[in-house]
């Protein structure tokens, strides 16, 4: 915030030397001009990202949040904080915060797909929160196999795991994804279709 303001500042002085200049000489009102521009860009590469949220406001979010399909769509972006972390740490070579913070964003990642099936909504007919957890799952598994190959050969184990358990999750949301006809029951009679050698007999 101090850093947004002081660019603000900024900002207010360049306006107020370009006001000046602009009584003056056109010479001085170009040098005015620019200096007003270079100082404008300085503020927005200062100021905040515009979108970006700290851990603590998602989670003040999620409290809030009664809507199950925003509410699984936070607890992915809280997810994919926690595997940024991880590879963080693991560049670091901290490998025990790496499966630590692994371990949270499991647990995350798990949340989100619990929410979704709590709802209660059909994913081939409704697919919010589903096509977005399931995009999320396709990208991490590529980090964690990025992570895999970063870590130590004996250190490999808790980032294969996660990894494993992450395909699993994937497949069962693809399947609610995309179902597939529901299995015929033993006994039932095959399905007659009309066919040439049904209308040969009827002729």
């Amino acid at each position: 915030m101090a850093g947004a303001r002081a660019a603000e500042t900024s900002s207010s002085r360049a306006a107020k030397i370009a006001i000046i200049a602009a009584m003056g000489s056109p010479r001085q009102y170009l040098v005015a001009s620019l200096l007003l521009s270079v100082l404008m860009i300085l503020a927005a590469a200062v100021s905040p990202a515009r979108g970006t949220e700290s851990e603590a406001d998602l989670l003040a979010r999620l409290r809030r949040e009664s809507d199950p399909v925003r509410k699984a769509k936070i607890e992915i972006r809280l997810s994919r904080l926690k595997l940024s972390q991880a590879m963080t740490a693991c560049g670091k070579g901290d490998f025990e915060a790496t499966n630590e913070l692994l371990a949270a964003y499991l647990e995350r990642i798990k949340s989100a797909w619990a929410t979704l099936k709590a709802s209660g909504r059909q994913a081939s007919k409704k697919p919010a929160g589903f096509k977005d957890l399931d995009i999320a799952l396709r990208e991490d598994s590529r980090y964690l196999e990025d992570l895999r190959h970063r870590v130590p050969y004996m250190a490999r184990t808790p980032v294969e795991k996660v990894a494993e358990e992450v395909e699993v999750l994937r497949s069962e949301v693809l399947k609610a994804l995309f179902p597939t006809e529901p299995p015929r029951k033993t006994g039932d009679a095959p399905v007659r279709r009309a066919g040439p050698n049904f209308w040969m007999r009827i002729i």
